[in-house]
């Protein structure tokens, strides 16, 4: 079968390539036949790199390698950087083997191709997946008509660009949201502009919400919550606003970027990232950090089970 080396820091790009190689296996056998390693020791990665399939099939096993990579040391000694590469030379018939590297993203970050394992890994199908820059709005639409093709979906072009404006660069937030779409759109295959605006919390929504939790109108703050959960469940309103604080401080506390620079940083149009300087103006950068510290209390309350009252527990987060 074959090696192969993916990297870089469009994560959710790697995750479907992967998907779509264990679609290929025997769905009779896949607890066997496909097998996920993070970062193993020595040992363990001869033994997956010379171990042959049993009679199940073909087998698939994938090396998460981020460590052998991000750390400031090689991860193994130059006799075992021998051994590893005679396996990977005598891979056994039947078996795949996928070295995987995720980088932090938009960190800019790099892997360091003076290190002997990766002169060898790169001799094995490499491909890097490099995320999108959010100016780059043409690579990004290709992307999402291919994959909403996939799911049986054609976006109009007033949608198409709705969303994007909506979303950013966020691949992973983009297949959900097509998921979302899908069913709404249902039994039709197009979606529409409105099916975009019905399905998304809209930053102006979650604007009005956290701008009143700001100037500690908490009553208003509380009906606009309300109003919300018409659209959307507690847990989705809790991860849209937290998603937004966290872009929020970063505008507050780099704001001595540039315009275009700070949409690099937050995976947002440049003309969305002007809107959003203007009306935090007047905002605290402490208030935005108590706000993401409650949303994240709460967040870890329900998830714990801490609390099953979801309702309850995002308004406590608001008003406290």
């Amino acid at each position: 079968m074959a090696v192969y080396f993916f990297y870089g820091d469009e994560d959710f790009n790697i995750e479907l390539e992967i998907e779509d190689m264990k679609s290929k296996l025997n769905p009779d056998f896949i607890s066997m036949s496909f097998q996920v390693l993070d970062n193993p020791e020595y040992s363990e990665l001869s033994t997956a790199l010379r171990t042959p399939p049993m009679m199940f099939g073909n087998m698939l096993v994938v090396i998460n390698s981020e460590k052998y990579f991000l750390s400031n040391k090689n991860f193994f000694e130059d006799s075992e950087l021998e051994d590893i590469e005679d396996a990977l030379k005598n891979n056994p018939e039947g078996l795949d083997i996928v070295f995987v590297v995720k980088l932090p993203r938009d960190e800019n970050k790099k892997l360091d191709s003076r290190r002997k394992l990766y002169k060898i890994l790169s001799k094995y199908n490499p491909k890097e997946f490099p995320s999108f820059k959010t100016y780059k709005t043409a690579e990004i639409s290709s992307w999402i008509k291919l994959r909403a093709k996939k799911k049986g979906l054609s976006l109009k072009d007033d949608a198409l660009e709705l969303l994007i404006q909506h979303i950013g660069n966020n691949l992973r937030e983009f297949d959900g949201e097509l998921d979302k779409l899908k069913l709404l759109a249902y039994p039709e295959k197009t979606v529409t502009k409105k099916m975009v605006e019905e399905i998304a919390i809209s930053n102006e929504d979650l604007f009005n919400l956290a701008d009143l939790i700001m100037v500690n109108k908490k009553d208003l703050a509380l009906l606009e919550f309300k109003k919300l959960l018409d659209k959307k469940h507690p847990l989705e309103i809790l991860s849209a606003l937290q998603t937004m604080i966290r872009r929020w401080i970063i505008l507050k506390t780099k704001s001595n970027l540039s315009t275009f620079e700070l949409s690099k940083l937050t995976g947002q149009h440049e003309f969305v990232v002007k809107q959003t300087l203007q009306k935090l103006k007047n905002t605290k950068v402490a208030d935005l950090v108590k706000l993401q510290q409650n949303l994240f209390e709460t967040e870890y309350k329900l998830k714990s089970a801490e609390s099953i009252d979801l309702i309850s527990e995002v308004e406590c987060a608001i008003i406290r």
